[in-house]
């Protein structure tokens, strides 16, 4: 069954905080940022709390992932961003490296304006593809996650990673992140009986089997199409429920790590939170029948 957790705080230290709150929300898969998710910087990390974090992941059973920051984007027109953006990558799978994760997640990047979308093509084959090439066969894989749209996205809907995964030369340390909203907001019609398995489908048909290596669960404040990112509790959006019993059954997500993204109670936000979230997609996985939608 995959295991179900959440991207997790980590206020006080990737251990410190880190684990504690994997316990709080009793996740049993955790994604995290291992710097400044809105910034360049790359740190070197704390020896001691990697090496508490590693060891409390394996001692739970808890695979772990990275999500590189927001700012990344191999295929801009811009050099230095590119620049940025390979060595943000190159830092982050060996950071993936030194803690034991399964993979470093990365958003598939925006050609920024549509008369670029080739070369922005070429720039992940000239660029990216190296990164790939000099990375241990055993480390953590690249996990390239579709984005909601706009903007010349390099890859949105499933089909998109097709011509992505091409340029990359189906690079065997390369595999997909899924994300529900970010599905949902580039057009796919999750919510029709069927939807979300069909989707999942796709997937599978433009990349190839065992290339999804995580998920993403998380509902959507937006409509279908939109090509907003805003995430939400599972169930309290326009996605709902059953589409999320769908993924879970699903051939291609047994055994695939599920982590969710939605607000925290701890984010100041009014919400149900991360633990509320897992435990509702627990349900949905041991047995649709005792799922309920959170209370409005």
């Amino acid at each position: 069954m995959p295991p179900i957790g959440a991207h997790i705080q980590i206020k006080g230290g990737l251990a410190t905080g880190g684990l504690a709150y994997t316990d709080a929300v009793a996740a049993r898969a955790v994604q995290v940022f291992v710097g400044n998710p809105r910034g360049w910087r790359l740190t070197p990390g704390d020896p001691r709390q990697d090496a508490r974090f590693t060891a409390g992941c394996a001692e739970r059973g808890v695979p772990s992932f990275i999500h590189t920051p927001f700012l990344v984007n191999v295929g801009s027109p811009t050099e230095a961003t590119v620049e940025q953006s390979v060595a943000t990558i190159a830092h982050n799978l060996a950071r993936g490296a030194q803690l034991g994760c399964r993979g470093v997640v990365v958003h598939a990047g925006s050609a920024v304006g549509e008369d670029r979308y080739e070369d922005a093509l070429r720039q992940l084959h000239e660029r990216l593809l190296p990164v790939l090439e000099a990375a241990p066969d055993d480390g953590p894989r690249l996990l390239v996650e579709p984005t909601a749209g706009g903007g010349r996205s390099l890859a949105a809907t499933v089909e998109d990673l097709g011509p992505y995964f091409a340029a990359l030369e189906h690079h065997p340390l390369l595999g997909v992140c899924f994300d529900t909203c970010h599905a949902w907001a580039a057009g796919h019609e999750l919510t029709v009986p069927g939807g979300m398995a069909g989707t999942l489908d796709a997937l599978e048909a433009t990349v190839g089997p065992g290339r999804l290596g995580l998920v993403h669960a998380n509902d959507s404040l937006d409509e279908c199409g939109s090509k907003r990112d805003r995430h939400t509790t599972i169930g309290a959006g326009s996605i709902g429920v059953a589409p999320f019993a769908e993924l879970l059954a699903h051939r291609s997500v047994a055994g695939v790590p599920v982590v969710v993204e939605t607000p925290s109670e701890r984010d100041g936000v009014a919400s149900a939170g991360h633990a509320a979230d897992i435990a509702l997609l627990c349900s949905l996985r041991d047995g649709p029948a005792q799922a309920q939608a959170p209370a409005a």
